[in-house]
């Protein structure tokens, strides 16, 4: 029998979790610098395959990572990140780097300061290596840009990442690193989490400052285990005052996620109310996630969706409103640039009335009150995080029709309007190895339940399988 590698038998650099590279530092088994030249060198081994980055800057964050270095050397860490390399959406503004929205008619126009969750990350002292990529906007679930090149997914090349935090999950998945941050207002951390086979948090409204701040949008984690989302959790859920809808200072634990999954109440969500049909494999996993909590104790109900048509056409509209008045504001030769997909759709904006968008808009307030009364008799929702397995990478979304632009996110855009925290786990995969996500909804401000929950789930669901590597040359 020949015996492995010292390479095969012990994890790269690059591969460990947040929680492991902390407990090496502080052990001196491995220094920052040492872990981030080993994941450069990885991802110049990906990021041809699979351009997920932005503002890419290996100089900087040698200087950053041997600063941490020296910290760890004297005993003294500035943080409890201090040294963990991180990646950042490419809409979540960084001091120096211009926020191009994915959008090539947006002016690159440096950011005079950090927003506030990568403000967070950076007084921690995360190594912020590089911005993500991200769709025209953040509008679409995809790695498509008329700014950024085509983000593609690290499990089939061929495949959707998601979006709007393509790039977050692309790099997750082909281990940039441990710590990803992402932005979601209708699923855009947890769909591609969920593509990538990811653990993607979308916290409750407001737990984490965000600038700028609007309805349905949070700033959240995208890593590899649960512990990671925890810890990063920690660092960037602390109060801003420039986020004016961010919820007081709470001292939450982040490290005591240990909850049994006994007698809590648990509906099953496995039709969502509209949207595209459910592949049969998503279903598959879904449920068997659900007999796993059953089986731990949990008292499984099927529940109905709470999202009718009349709710999703509603936010459609009101987002299509939205987008024609910031694409209005463009000159000609500004539109030109705007990927046509979302143009197509914004510019049908123009023809809603007022009434029209007045309607959408109070959508929300009916998402809201249908997840109370739901929430009334549950602790906790389980349901898929998307209808389908996967989509082409080319496609901006799963339907790929600007008309019909929002029928994959039935599951995930209820929490967004009602606040509810949210995570998307990974729950298996389809006959030919592809990641499918699990989608586990708390009562709002439950963000510790729900990563709780997620946390057990990954003792219950098994051994995953072994993470993409990149293409032989």
């Amino acid at each position: 029998m020949q015996k492995k590698s010292v390479k095969e038998t012990v994890t790269s650099l690059h591969d460990l979790s947040a929680v492991d590279l902390i407990a090496g530092y502080r052990a001196k088994q491995f220094s920052p610098s040492e872990v981030l030249e080993d994941l450069l060198t990885h991802v110049a081994a990906w990021e041809p395959h699979l351009k997920a980055l932005y503002a890419f800057d290996p100089d900087s964050a040698r200087e950053t990572a041997k600063a941490s270095t020296a910290r760890w050397t004297g005993g003294e860490p500035s943080g409890p990140l201090d040294g963990v390399p991180v990646t950042v959406k490419d809409n979540i503004a960084t001091k120096g780097v211009p926020v191009p929205l994915g959008a090539a008619s947006v002016k690159l126009v440096p950011a005079e300061k950090d927003a506030p969750p990568a403000a967070r990350l950076r007084e921690a002292g995360a190594i912020i290596f590089a911005k993500t990529t991200m769709p025209d906007y953040g509008m679409l679930s995809s790695g498509l840009s008329s700014f950024h090149a085509l983000a593609r997914n690290p499990w089939d090349l061929a495949k959707n990442p998601g979006g709007s935090s393509a790039g977050a999950g692309a790099a997750a998945a082909a281990g940039y690193g441990p710590l990803h941050l992402g932005t979601d207002i209708g699923g855009s951390v947890r769909l591609p989490a969920g593509w990538c086979g990811l653990v993607g948090l979308k916290p409750s409204f407001g737990r984490v400052p965000i600038d700028p701040t609007y309805v349905g949008r949070v700033a959240g984690t995208m890593t590899r285990i649960v512990d990671d989302c925890a810890l990063m959790m920690s660092v960037i859920a602390k109060p801003d005052r420039r986020d004016g809808m961010s919820l007081p200072a709470e001292p939450l634990n982040w490290k005591g996620l240990e909850k049994s999954p006994r007698k809590l109440r648990i509906g099953l969500m496995l039709d969502p109310g509209c949207g595209m049909a459910l592949e049969k494999p998503v279903r598959e996993v879904a449920v068997k996630a659900a007999k796993a909590f059953e089986s731990a104790g949990s008292v499984v109900t099927e529940v109905d969706g709470i999202l009718t048509r009349e709710m999703l056409d509603g936010l459609d509209n009101f987002w299509r409103a939205r987008m024609w008045d910031d694409l209005s504001k463009l000159t000609p030769a500004e539109q030109a640039k705007v990927l046509p997909y979302i143009f197509k759709w914004g510019e049908s904006g123009a023809k809603l009335s007022g009434v029209d968008v007045i309607r959408g808009f109070n959508q929300t307030m009916a998402i809201r009150a249908a997840a109370s009364k739901l929430f009334c008799e549950l602790d906790y929702v389980i349901s898929p995080t998307a209808p389908n397995v996967n989509y082409p990478a080319e496609w901006a979304s799963p339907t790929n029709d600007p008309m019909k632009p929002f029928e994959h996110i039935a599951y995930t855009v209820p929490w967004n309007m009602s606040e509810n925290p949210a995570v998307s786990i990974n729950g298996g995969f389809d006959a030919k190895g592809f990641p499918i996500g699990v989608q586990i909804v708390g009562r709002r401000f439950d963000d510790l339940g729900v990563l709780g929950m997620a946390k057990a789930f990954e003792g219950l669901r098994g051994p995953q399988r072994p993470w993409p590597k990149p293409p032989a040359k």
